[in-house]
């Protein structure tokens, strides 16, 4: 059987390999009428028709005028033949569809200038059959795409425009034959196949062949009618989302009040009614309910304020807000997300006019005057905001029941209901949900602030439905927690007390009533959600505080999958929003909380999992750090501490006795554990956590030599395999921490950098000296940014250490990453960002450099941004930036420039004209900006004497011609007059940062180097200004960006 398959599959590959072989033969597509005429077998012909249409495409203008128009004649032909017949027409429609499609593609070479008659002739023939008409439709669909829709990049700008005016011009034509058989024919495959070639063309045909015509009727006229009822509504949306002034507005009115009074004995309206139809009905049923989203979407995005104008016609607009509210309840994802962006629109709308409105009548009553006294500037539009904020009270109120009812996950919630109905961690993020959230949560905002009585209200009504099991279930309590979290911060401070008070105890006392292990679990990720999500709540009412801290202590104990990990996130939220009210003694306590707390630590931690005790950890390093008296903070971080200080003077006093203890798996994890919680601590504690790194500081170093040796001789030993053993890793793995915890802690302690600074030179030895004498395999990525972290933070003054770390790392770092592009990924951004550090604050190491080891500095550098890691490109760009502004300021320029300025030219325009490096455009430009204007302040020629054809008057005629002669070499495609342009137009801009920039663009535009979809990149500074822009908005609207997500220190004394 084996044997056979093998067989089987060389055939297929011989197979394969000859009709690939045939399809390459220039000549090969003279044989395809033949083919076509004698084959019976489709894959055949299909087979013939892929040859013809790659001739079509790319060779067709180079044919000879007889083989053309006889291939054209051919197809025609074939086409009216097998559509003349009803049963070769549908036997055959496979066959057909491609040979029209074959038709549309000679149309794109031969339409209008060399085949004029084409339209007439087409409809003259449509005529003759009701076949051959339904198969004209289908050519006219095809032919509408082809050019309107697929046409970008296929034809040039020219083509297109004159393919778009001739289609136009003979449209007469076709709308009439449309018209005529809507009109004549009783043929559904037919009507079918009309309606939807005018739902091809209604999106660009002149609005007179829509309006002016019965054509509107006829679609009307077929829309209760089931078989049509789809086609006709994707018809009347792409009316509906038509725009052109207010010429037809009566005509939109008579469709849409038309249109109502037909859906109505379709499918009745209502919450329920709509969701129960999609979900019992066929899927024809279903596409006609999502349809119908489109539509009202579509036109009440263009036409709404038609609606709103008369009186008459309101009750029709809210009855079709009604039913788009009731498809908002379907449950489909996609029908969902077209409801949902635009009730967004909708309701930003409603809330921007509302917004201008209230700084207004502000304004007005500050000055003591009365609305009415000025009815023209504020009355008017006064009146008119708040007649539509009126007028739309009914709908408003349900759209924000249906976001209560329908909210989507947040990314803090980490407990989900799976596909068994079991209450679970979630293990993997569903980026989609996150994004409807984000949308759902502003369109909430905006509602809540048109009516926040309302939205407090129906929050609270339902949650009242919730503790009485009137409406109880794991959804609708979800749903109902995550829409409170969602609008935090957009209520005044008095009405969010009121109204989070009755929220939270009822929380607490529906946990309370509830019984059943998963039925807490789910109320508990809930309270946990809710509360973290109200820090200014929480930090005015301590009584609250408190409860909600010591309920997240009970839920650490609670060992359900996801509920002590949310436990512990939450907490750390609330500490570092909240944490001066733990150190400060409240009224009615006879100690701080975090005393309490300490007292208690044992208890609180005795369930938690290692990861998780480290963030209870941090969260209490913050509290600590709060407290503003030296000693009672150094007296909390010691009983913080004394847990993992007991061990670890353990385990220290045990390997005094024997050193092999530290071999054991158990005790090296214990090691593991209690550096993870300093580290923890040390991140929130900054510089205060100086008493317990000194305590415990050169004993670490010992334990980091003797594992360092450790690993060294289990690699020497085992060979490279050994690295990748769960010994080493586990070996190597203490090693990271100690040096991620010294990291952590010199960069935390910014407010005494003299604490950190003597750390520095126990370290010369047990963490460089170990670093340049390990196998490469051993060395850790830490050491690189540990060093760079400290050259960071005390600059100058690592001055006379810079030699020492260059010679401990820099060579063997090298040989290790520039073997290629892949090997050791985490060395390779460390390294560049030590090298950028002290390029940046000990620039005066690198000038003491000999000429050799400074190339090697330069040739890495450039090695650095020819790498398509962003973040390595990146870092080398800004390093060499550095370097190239430190020179220019230095003494020794006129010998760096000459030595280096071409060769960095060179590469920079090789990186810049590769699109693989577009990210780094803006740095591009920065470092060629930098070294045209150098040019001028060189005292010393950048040529060669010997090596140029004629002296030069300067510089900058020089790096001129040598520009020139570069780019023509790289671009031979760009004529040399258009370089020379170039060249001369950067020299001119290269004061003006923007105009250098649009000269770069426009260059990398014309030399096709880069194409003109994919150019974001280049744009990517003015995409930052527009994200920050946005940002300001949201920042302006209270609550669009959630107090928990704001970076201010929310002071809490």
């Amino acid at each position: 059987m084996q044997h056979w398959r093998c067989v089987s599959s060389y055939m297929r590959n011989a197979a394969d390999q000859i009709l690939r072989e045939l399809q390459n033969n220039p000549d090969m597509w003279l044989q395809v009428v033949h083919i076509l005429q004698n084959s019976q077998n489709l894959n055949t012909k299909f087979f013939a028709l892929q040859v013809l249409e790659s001739v079509i495409k790319y060779r067709w203008n180079a044919l000879p005028t007889e083989q053309r128009d006889g291939m054209k004649n051919y197809v025609s032909d074939v086409i009216v033949q097998l559509s003349s017949n009803e049963a070769s027409f549908r036997q055959e429609r496979l066959y057909v569809n491609k040979l029209n499609i074959i038709l549309v593609q000679v149309l794109k070479h031969e339409w209008p200038a060399r085949w004029s008659s084409f339209i007439p002739d087409l409809v003259a023939a449509a005529k003759s059959s009701e076949t051959i008409c339904e198969n004209c439709m289908a050519i006219l669909k095809l032919l509408s795409e082809e050019i309107f829709d697929f046409s970008r990049g296929e034809m040039t700008q020219l083509k297109i425009k004159e393919l778009k005016s001739s289609l136009n011009s003979e449209f007469r034509l076709v709308h009439e034959l449309c018209l005529y058989v809507l009109s004549a024919t009783q043929s559904s495959e037919l009507i079918r196949a009309t309606l939807a070639t005018l739902h091809a063309f209604l999106s660009w045909i002149p609005v007179g062949f829509i309006f002016e015509s019965p054509l509107l009727e006829t679609l009307l006229k077929f829309f209760p009618m089931a078989a049509y009822r789809n086609l006709t509504l994707q018809c009347l949306t792409e009316v509906a989302a038509l725009q052109f002034g207010d010429f037809y507005d009566m005509q939109y009115v008579k469709m849409y009040t038309i249109f109502m009074m037909q859906l109505q004995a379709i499918l009745p309206p209502g919450p329920a009614t709509i969701p129960d139809a999609y979900a019992n009905g066929s899927n024809e049923e279903q596409a006609f309910i999502q349809n119908l989203a489109l539509f009202f979407t579509a036109f009440f995005k263009n036409h709404m304020r038609i609606l709103e104008a008369s009186p008459e016609n309101r009750a029709a607009l809210l009855l079709g807000l009604e039913y788009l509210i009731g498809i908002s309840y379907v449950d489909d994802t996609e029908v969902f997300k077209v409801c949902l962006d635009y009730w967004n629109v909708f309701v930003l709308e409603l809330f921007e006019a509302h917004n201008q409105m209230e700084p207004a009548t502000a304004a007005v009553s500050m000055m003591g005057l009365q609305a009415q006294m000025i009815p023209g500037v504020i009355d008017g539009t006064v009146t008119a905001v708040q007649q539509r904020r009126q007028l739309y009270s009914g709908p408003l109120s349900k759209l924000r029941m249906l976001m209560i009812c329908r909210m989507a996950k947040p990314e803090e919630v980490l407990i989900v209901e799976d596909e068994n109905g079991n209450i679970v961690r979630e293990t993997m993020k569903d980026n989609d949900v996150l994004v409807q959230y984000k949308i759902m949560r502003e369109t909430l905002i905006y509602l809540s602030h048109l009516d926040h009585e309302d939205t407090e209200q129906q929050m609270l009504k339902k949650l009242s439905k919730q503790l009485n099991g009137e409406d109880w279930s794991w959804n609708n309590l979800n749903t109902l927690c995550w829409a409170i979290g969602s609008i935090s911060g957009s209520m005044v401070e008095e009405q969010e007390n009121r109204f989070l008070v009755m929220v939270i105890r009822d929380l607490l006392n529906l946990c309370e009533i509830t019984k059943g292990k998963d039925n807490k679990a789910v109320i508990a990720s809930n309270i946990m959600y809710v509360v973290g999500q109200y820090p200014r709540f929480l930090r005015a009412h301590w009584k609250f505080l408190k409860t909600v801290v010591n309920k997240l202590f009970e839920f650490m104990h609670e060992m359900h999958p996801g509920v002590q990990d949310m436990a512990c996130d939450t907490f750390l939220k609330i500490v570092q929003k909240c944490k001066r009210k733990f150190v400060t003694q409240q009224v009615g306590e006879n100690e701080p909380f975090v005393s309490e707390l300490l007292s208690n630590l044992t208890t609180t931690i005795l369930d938690l999992e290692p990861h998780q005790i480290h963030t209870f950890y941090e969260s209490v390093g913050h509290m600590i750090q709060a407290e503003s008296d030296n000693t009672k903070r150094d007296e909390y971080l010691k009983r913080l501490m004394s847990l993992p200080n007991l061990k670890w003077a353990e385990i220290i006093g045990q390997a005094g006795q024997s050193i092999d203890i530290l071999k054991n798996q158990d005790v090296i994890r214990s090691v593991l554990n209690i550096l993870q919680t300093n580290t923890s601590v040390a991140n929130s504690l900054g510089p205060h956590f100086f008493p317990q790194i000194s305590l415990i500081f050169l004993d670490m170093l010992t334990v980091y030599r003797m594992y360092s040796e450790l690993v060294s001789s289990t690699i020497a030993e085992g060979g490279p395999y050994a690295s990748k053993s769960s010994f080493v890793k586990l070996l190597r793995s203490i090693k990271r921490e100690t040096l991620k915890l010294i990291e952590t802690f010199v960069d935390k302690a910014e407010d005494l950098p003299h604490l950190g600074k003597q750390f520095v030179p126990p370290m010369m030895d047990p963490v460089l000296g170990d670093y340049a004498r390990n196998v490469p395999d051993a060395r850790e990525s830490e050491v690189l940014s540990l060093f760079a972290t400290i050259i960071n933070k005390y600059k100058g003054e690592m001055l006379d250490d810079v030699p020492r770390i260059f010679e401990a790392v820099f060579q063997c770092t090298l040989e290790m990453i520039t073997k290629n592009f892949e090997d050791y990924p985490e060395h390779r951004l460390k390294f560049f960002s030590l090298l950028r550090a002290i390029g940046t604050h000990c620039f005066q190491a690198l000038i003491q450099l000999s000429s050799q080891q400074l190339k090697l500095v330069i040739d890495s550098i450039n090695w650095a941004f020819r790498h398509t890691e962003r973040n390595i490109a990146e870092t080398g760009l800004s390093l060499l930036l550095e370097i190239l502004k430190n020179f220019q300021a230095s003494a020794f320029q006129n010998q760096f420039y000459k030595t280096y300025f071409l060769n960095i030219e060179q590469e920079i325009f090789a990186v810049l004209t590769d699109s693989f490096h577009k990210p780094g455009f803006k740095l591009h430009v920065l470092v060629l900006q930098h070294l045209f204007c150098v040019v001028d302040g060189l005292t010393e020629p950048l040529w060669d004497a010997s090596s140029v054809p004629y002296q030069y008057t300067d510089n900058a005629m020089f790096v001129r011609d040598y520009t020139v002669k570069l780019l023509g070499a790289s671009f031979p495609n760009i004529a040399p007059a258009e370089v020379t342009k170039f060249v001369d137009g950067l020299l001119s801009s290269k004061h003006d940062l923007p105009s250098f920039k649009n000269h770069i663009r426009d260059f990398l535009v014309q030399s096709k180097e880069f194409s003109v979809q994919d150019n974001k990149d280049l744009y990517a500074e003015e995409a930052a200004v527009q994200r920050e822009r946005e940002r300001q908005r949201m920042l302006a609207i209270p609550g669009l960006i959630a107090p928990s997500e704001l970076q201010d220190e929310m002071l809490d004394s």
